[in-house]
């Protein structure tokens, strides 16, 4: 299956790794390709900007992850390498200080950055991480994604560039569908060659990522490609939007079109990728025009994963349920006010209409007569909260619910959990809100979009409940446990993060949500008539 989509599985043998004392500020390490030089910060080794597949550019552009090529001498592993092609759909996070040299080719798009509390250990649990960003934004050198904290529990910790929107996702002829998450299979597979080196074992691999990085993370685990790659899986607010390859491909068209141009990879091979990101953006302003599209056209993207029946040969829910990595362990779960995130980055927070709520409910809603109905299960809920919940419900909590269900019912084991601390910033119109979890695992509250969901300075609150959540993200990297018990559909056993007594272990809070959604299982989108 790789070979068919050009994936070299060959697995590389890394050279005998050179020791490293705790004196050692500038640690070298061998890899399959070459030396890396990186440094020690607070007590962490830690190498960026290490190269995991070829830049996809010229030939390799919209294709399949490429071999690295080997390099000569010792490469300085101590900046991130350059983010792939993107565009932003709100404000850039604030810029918490400056920017680090370039040092490296601007087309290196793939590579991989490692935290390591002790590069000669032998055996440390691995996790990786995967970033969102709506399939079409996210890089690895985001400061939220820094590793140092979750290494100093006792983990190595590794995050990785993916191809984002036209470059890792739009559904062109001549390509592999899924590319971004091809990328993400290659990471991995470095991950399994080389990552002894540096004090981990190639044995106990966790992914862990957030909404498209949850999304990604529910692909990987029913993909041919990324089998015995990771033993145990973290997904953080799952996206429900997977498309046919018919809704890919005629999401690809309506963004060539102004190009003049077919949706090819020969025919875009020489197209800029920013003349590509100005495509984006005209299509971003027509995508509410796009009726066919169903709800995706109310959506910030037109990039999700596509069920092609061979990159992806199923969609999450069905594979997972049907018994597919029924030995990978799975936490998973989501934030209670997911959609607030959105609300408040759109302006909309004490501006949604009834119309407005109206038809979001029956745009996002799980059948014709949604709008009665979740009238009837929040009878105190004005149009704001309406709206909030039906786009929460939609698109993340309740695929994230399905997730777990489809999991265990498949034989696997999962563990749920929902965030409902909220955020004290912005006056507290965030709730607990979307991307609210990601600075809370990493520990990282001090800088990136630790400033936006979180506030400064970072309170007491948000300390503990960051400390809950890497507790139980560390304890399943290492053992496999994350402290509570697995999910079952008579129990339904969740992990509430809070603060008090607001926090702990019981039945799945939103059960209203739950039974409203009942008998309309995730489907996968397709074009409308």
């Amino acid at each position: 299956m790789l070979a068919a989509v050009g994936v070299d599985v060959r697995r590389s043998v890394a050279s005998p790794r050179r020791p490293v004392t705790a004196a050692t500020t500038h640690p070298v390490i061998s890899t399959s390709a070459g030396e890396v030089r990186g440094r020690v910060e607070g007590g962490v080794a830690v190498f960026r900007g290490i190269p995991f597949a070829a830049p996809p550019v010229g030939r390799h552009r919209f294709q399949a992850p490429a071999p690295a090529a080997p390099w000569d001498g010792v490469r300085e592993a101590d900046v991130f390498g350059p983010p792939p092609p993107q565009s932003l759909m709100g404000p850039p996070p604030p810029v918490t200080g400056p920017a680090g040299p370039v040092r490296h080719d601007p087309t290196e798009w793939l590579t991989l950055n490692v935290w390591s509390p002790d590069p000669g250990a032998t055996g440390l649990p691995v996790m990786v991480w995967i970033y969102g960003g709506a399939y079409r934004l996210g890089s690895s050198a985001e400061p939220a994604y820094d590793g140092a904290t979750l290494a100093r529990s006792g983990a190595v910790v590794v995050t990785a560039n993916h191809r984002v929107g036209v470059e890792g996702f739009a559904q062109l002829d001549g390509a592999p569908a899924n590319r971004g998450l091809l990328d993400q299979v290659a990471a991995l597979a470095w991950v399994r060659d080389n990552i002894a080196a540096f004090g981990g074992d190639p044995a106990r691999v966790t992914v862990f990522g957030e909404s498209a990085g949850a999304g990604s993370i529910a692909s990987l685990l029913v993909m041919p490609a990324a089998a015995g790659l990771f033993g145990r899986a973290i997904a953080q607010s799952v996206p429900g939007t997977f498309f046919t390859p018919v809704l890919a491909r005629d999401a690809a068209v309506q963004l060539c079109r102004p190009l003049g141009l077919d949706p090819t990879a020969a025919a875009l091979a020489d197209v800029a990728p920013e003349r590509l990101l100005d495509a984006l953006a005209e299509l971003d302003r027509r995508m509410p025009t796009m009726t066919s599209w169903g709800l995706v056209a109310s959506t910030p993207t037109p990039f999700s994963p596509v069920v092609d029946g061979e990159v992806l040969p199923t969609d999450p829910w069905t594979g997972l349920a049907a018994g597919t990595a029924r030995d990978v362990a799975l936490v998973v779960g989501h934030n209670r006010d997911e959609w607030r995130l959105f609300l408040a980055l759109g302006g909309l927070v004490g501006a949604v209409t009834e119309g407005m709520a109206a038809q979001a409910l029956a745009t996002f809603g799980p059948g014709p007569d949604a709008a009665q109905r979740y009238r009837e299960a929040f009878p105190e809920a004005g149009a704001e909260e309406l709206y909030a919940t039906v786009h929460s419900d939609r698109m993340f909590r309740m695929p994230s619910v399905e997730l777990a269900v489809a999991h265990t019912a498949g034989g696997g084991r999962s563990h749920l959990y929902e965030l409902t601390w909220p955020s004290p910033a912005i006056g507290g119109v965030l709730g607990a809100c979307h991307a609210l979890d990601v600075p809370l695992v990493f520990g990282v509250l001090d800088r990136g979009l630790a400033l936006m969901v979180l506030g400064s300075p970072p309170t007491a609150e948000a300390v503990e409940v960051s400390e809950q959540m890497r507790a139980a993200w560390t304890a399943f990297a290492r053992d496999g446990d994350p402290g509570w018990a697995p999910y079952d559909a008579q129990r339904e056993l969740t992990r509430v993060f809070d603060t008090g007594d607001r926090g702990g272990v019981r039945a799945y809070p939103e059960a209203a949500s739950r039974r409203l959604w009942a008998d309309a299982p995730v489907e996968v989108l397709d074009l409308r008539p």
